[in-house]
């Protein structure tokens, strides 16, 4: 697992800083919805802590299938 975390070392941290926005503004989102601090803090860990690991698979899928070519079809000098 430690050389999953370390292979994957700037994934985790844009994860985790992702996380941390996420959360925060979930927060305020829900106290203005609620005006209740404890259920906002609640729901907002909740879907941005789901939203997280979400997002890392997504990160390292984009990593291997999101790339393009470096000569795409249609795309030429010629029409830059």
């Amino acid at each position: 697992m430690t050389q999953l975390a370390r292979d994957n070392l700037p994934a985790l941290k844009k994860t985790g800083t992702y996380y941390l926005l996420h959360v925060t503004v979930a927060a305020l989102v829900a106290y203005a919805v609620t005006g209740d601090f404890l259920l906002s803090l609640t729901l907002s860990l909740l879907e941005p802590t789901v939203q997280a690991f979400a997002f890392f698979f997504h990160e390292k899928a984009w990593q291997r299938w999101g790339r393009t070519d470096q000569a795409s079809p249609g795309l030429s000098a010629a029409s830059s």
